[in-house]
């Protein structure tokens, strides 16, 4: 048996338990079929152990997640929890008290996943979008004053820092010339009107961009790219920006790719730990119907190999992942691809 890993496991709500069992299921096929050994260790995360217990994310807990390798989560959000609640106290909170400060989200086009822009295929569809994961509007910064009166104001801050920013940025430079395909980073941001944290960024992009005279440089408000990512996605390679930025654009690459059933992403502290997902959420209508799309799961176990450094592994569990979505599955949305989840999990397997 060649290297081990330890890996930390949040199936979490709604159908998440369903599609981490399939993405569980890949990574055991490729432990016996390259030698890698994959310790599982699960923690039971998200809306039911907090209407059960009232427990969210215990310092115990991140203690036991930053001592893994790697982290796979499968879905946190309940129906029956408040909005906001599961997402600032344990899905934030597991980026910030972890450090995950890139959020990587790859936009790729598989063969056979029908895509909504017309006459796009696969060679037009391969982007990545690295957005910054731990501060901007997500770092929790306003507040009310005069709550629930005539005269209310509500106040929510970004928050930037020198740091943040340019680590996030030469992480997106280091991996446009490691992706080493058209070798062009596109800053996102709103220059012309979000002065301060806008300029802040595009200085540091500049300045950072001149350790790297191999890559193409180009900028775009997000509004516009927003158009330009529908219109001609074939003209990105890497694009880097802001929390918030990136929160929207990377829902129009998931549309772009196939929809939320292909779309995975990881979160990552360079060098360090990465907690890998698929995002479309906990998805509660179909939970326990065995219908729901895995490949967006395996997707995401896929990225965790390539950043464990596990290439050949990624490579074969890639292929798969094509090769299902090419001969077998007539539709990427839940109920309507002609297998059951579990099925679909098993016809990755079988190519591997």
């Amino acid at each position: 048996m060649g290297k081990t890993y330890r890996i930390g496991v949040i199936p979490g709500d709604g159908t998440g338990p369903e599609v981490t069992a399939e993405a569980v299921k890949a990574l055991k096929a490729l432990s016996a079929k390259r030698s890698l050994d994959f310790q599982f260790t699960e923690f039971a995360l998200g809306g039911e152990l907090y209407l059960k217990e009232g427990v969210l994310l215990p310092d115990e807990i991140i203690a036991d997640l930053q001592g893994m390798d790697s982290i796979f989560l499968g879905a946190i959000g309940h129906p029956d929890v408040k909005p906001g609640v599961l997402e600032r106290e344990v899905l934030l909170k597991l980026r910030f008290e972890m450090d995950l400060y890139i959020n990587l989200r790859p936009v790729m086009l598989f063969p056979g996943v029908e895509t909504p822009l017309k006459d796009k295929g696969p060679e037009d569809i391969d982007f990545v979008v690295v957005r910054e994961n731990t501060e901007g509007l997500y770092a929790g910064g306003g507040g009310f004053f005069k709550k629930g009166t005539p005269d209310e104001v509500a106040l929510q801050e970004a928050v930037s820092t020198r740091k943040g920013v340019e680590r996030c940025i030469r992480y997106a430079f280091e991996y446009c010339r490691k992706r080493d395909e058209k070798k062009r980073l596109t800053l996102c941001g709103k220059t012309n009107v979000l002065i301060f944290e806008s300029d802040l960024w595009h200085r540091v992009f500049y300045e950072v961009a001149k350790d790297y005279p191999e890559i193409e440089l180009d900028y775009q408000h997000v509004d516009a790219i927003s158009m330009w990512m529908i219109k001609n996605p074939e003209s990105f390679d890497v694009v880097v920006t802001t929390n918030m930025f990136g929160d929207i654009i990377t829902d129009i690459g998931a549309m772009v790719q196939g929809g939320l059933g292909i779309a995975a992403g990881g979160n990552i502290h360079p060098g360090g730990i990465g907690m890998f997902e698929p995002i479309g959420g906990s998805a509660p209508k179909y939970t326990g119907r065995n219908i729901i799309n895995p490949l967006a799961a395996i997707s995401a176990a896929q990225m965790m190999l390539d950043y464990l450094e596990e290439d050949e592994a990624g490579k074969d569990l890639l292929e798969a992942i094509k090769k299902v979505t090419k001969n077998d599955l007539k539709s990427m949305e839940a109920g309507k691809m002609g297998f059951s989840t579990r099925e679909v999990g098993d016809l990755v397997v079988g190519y591997l």
